[in-house]
């Protein structure tokens, strides 16, 4: 798993496509029995080095009712994003994650988590990445029938901020699909 991880962390395979320059963010152990999947770092990620170490992450946190402590331990949650490094800036938020990451990585990372149990899908290319046709056509309606994938796959919005319209046109969200989903992280954390 060091190897692998120290392959990943050095990649530069799409160097040319990033403003900010490769610097690829993964956190894994072949201990663990949740991955999240996310999207990909933002600029804080980038500069910090430490992955969800911003708004969206303490939401995250919330969502799943654990503290900093144990979301960071690696024995228990993997952290692996569509794409590693910072995409850069588009029009209307950052640009999606490079396509070259998860078909390159994923597989070799997810070969060497023999415990995991539980697989988190953040946002719209997770799910479409993991899901493939089992997904429903959007991430609303694949996440309202989150139990159809369960017990390996949990599909989330993603829960930045700007999602705020998101969540208050969704209530059933809060109510329905979050109990269910700390219960899940609960029944899994040491």
């Amino acid at each position: 798993m060091e190897k692998l991880l120290s392959d990943i962390r050095a990649c530069a395979i799409c160097k040319e496509h990033l403003t900010l320059g490769p610097r690829p963010i993964v956190v894994a152990h072949s201990e663990a029995k949740i991955a999240i999947i996310g999207q990909a770092p933002g600029t804080k990620v980038h500069a910090s080095g430490i992955p969800w170490d911003d708004p969206s992450g303490k939401q995250l946190r919330k969502w799943m009712g654990i503290t900093d402590e144990v979301f960071y331990d690696k024995k228990q949650i993997a952290i692996i994003p569509m794409g590693f490094c910072y995409p850069g800036k588009g029009k209307t938020g950052d640009l999606p994650p490079r396509p070259e990451c998860a078909p390159l990585w994923h597989e070799q990372l997810f070969n060497k988590l023999p415990k995991l149990e539980l697989v988190i899908l953040i946002g719209i290319y997770a799910q479409k990445y993991y899901l493939g046709k089992t997904a429903e056509k959007n991430l609303t309606e694949t996440v309202r029938v989150f139990e159809n994938y369960l017990p390996k796959h949990f599909p989330l919005p993603h829960p930045s901020p700007r999602n705020r319209f998101w969540l208050t046109k969704n209530p059933w969200f809060n109510s329905d699909v979050l109990p269910v989903f700390k219960e899940r992280v609960e029944d899994l954390i040491d």
